[in-house]
């Protein structure tokens, strides 16, 4: 009979991860640099200045405005299909679908859960630090100002910053943060910049963003990608306890299917009834726990086996109370071994003379003569 274990698509996954206990030497994982610190201090300084600007409705309110009565739609019409196609590269969900796929083809190849965990917490991070902005600023887009030359803020707007320029920025910027190599990392960084700056110079010829949303969904982005190395501990401890949630229900599950133990001093007999009927065994010695002139009698019990979570296995039995047997007047109890087997054409055994002259037979041969 097969014992074979069949195991669950995600038993599969988890087992193709488990090939090599450690990750590859070969992966390094960002620090923040003095570098790093730099750059993101500079977009921080510059992400301020994009906000005061809309606020006190400086020049850049202007160009916004300028920008929107130029109407770049209707002056370059020939590109406009293409650029309606061009524009879902920096679409939430479509973009999502398409790096988790890619980032789920590196955790099977490099046995680590790291990329797609990565992934969700700088989502997780576009959404709450983009999202407060919109929500708190309350701008309206070109289409649907009302006042000419006024910044349209907190009028019930969520176009502050632009969530498609900024969504571009970290969905393929993370591509490049994942890299394994230098020269890997220098190309995907070269591309995810042009996807994004293309998303961004979209949105303005589309009319759906002033290019203060564009300048302002750039530096969010790439803020989120800056800080992401503050996080690496945080994606380490969320790695290890999804691995340390899986060996829990994996050992809970072997343990689950392992059988109950035999009790050694009983002999479980199984009766027609589908009750497991309990026997003194062999080994036991006879008559013990019953008094003189009884023997103990088959009882009905119930055995039940639960694991501990130490790995053993406790075997509890539910048996009624032993009653002693009892025979009728003038029919003394007979021990089992001593009864002779009766069928209905007599008994099996021969008669002790047959037994003596068989046994005076094969002693004394004759011989021919």
């Amino acid at each position: 009979m097969r014992t074979d274990q069949i195991l669950t698509r995600l038993e599969r996954v988890f087992a193709r991860l488990d090939r090599e206990p450690e990750r590859p030497a070969h992966l390094q994982t960002p620090q923040m640099s003095r570098h790093r610190v730099v750059l993101l201090g500079s977009t921080l300084a510059f992400y301020l200045a994009i906000v005061v600007a809309v606020l006190t409705t400086s020049w850049l309110v202007r160009l916004d405005w300028q920008i929107m009565f130029f109407r770049p739609y209707e002056q370059w019409p020939q590109v406009h299909a293409f650029l309606d196609y061009l524009v879902v590269l920096g679409q939430r969900g479509p973009t999502a679908v398409m790096v988790a796929a890619w980032l789920g083809w590196r955790c099977w190849r490099q046995h680590t859960l790291r990329p797609l965990i990565t992934l969700g917490v700088a989502l997780l991070l576009l959404n709450v630090t983009v999202g407060s902005v919109k929500l708190g600023l309350g701008r309206l887009g070109p289409h649907y100002a009302t006042e000419i030359g006024s910044a349209e803020l907190f009028a019930g707007g969520d176009i502050f910053p632009s969530g498609h320029t900024a969504n571009a920025v970290v969905t393929w910027g993370i591509l490049a943060y994942l890299a394994s190599t230098v020269v890997t990392r220098r190309v995907l960084s070269v591309v995810s910049a042009v996807v994004s700056l293309s998303v961004g110079a979209t949105t303005v010829y589309l009319g759906t963003h002033w290019v203060s949303d564009v300048l302002l969904g750039w530096s969010a982005g790439l803020l989120i990608l800056l800080a992401l190395p503050w996080f690496e501990p945080l994606i380490a401890r969320t790695e290890a306890y999804v691995f340390d949630v899986r060996e829990r229900l994996r050992r809970r599950a072997e343990t689950g299917r392992m059988p109950a133990p035999v009790v050694s001093a009983l002999t479980p007999l199984l009766s027609a009834g589908g009750k497991w009927q309990l026997r003194p065994a062999a080994d036991a010695a006879p008559g013990a726990g019953a008094s003189e002139g009884q023997v103990p009698q088959p009882v009905t019990a119930t055995v039940a086996a639960a694991a501990t979570p130490s790995g053993t296995t406790t075997v509890t039995v539910h048996s009624p109370t032993a009653r002693p047997a009892v025979h009728p007047a003038g029919r003394p109890h007979v021990i089992r071994s001593e009864r002779t087997p009766v069928t209905p054409a007599g008994s099996r055994r021969p008669a002790h003379t047959e037994r003596a002259a068989a046994r005076g037979a094969a002693a004394r041969p004759v011989a021919g003569g």
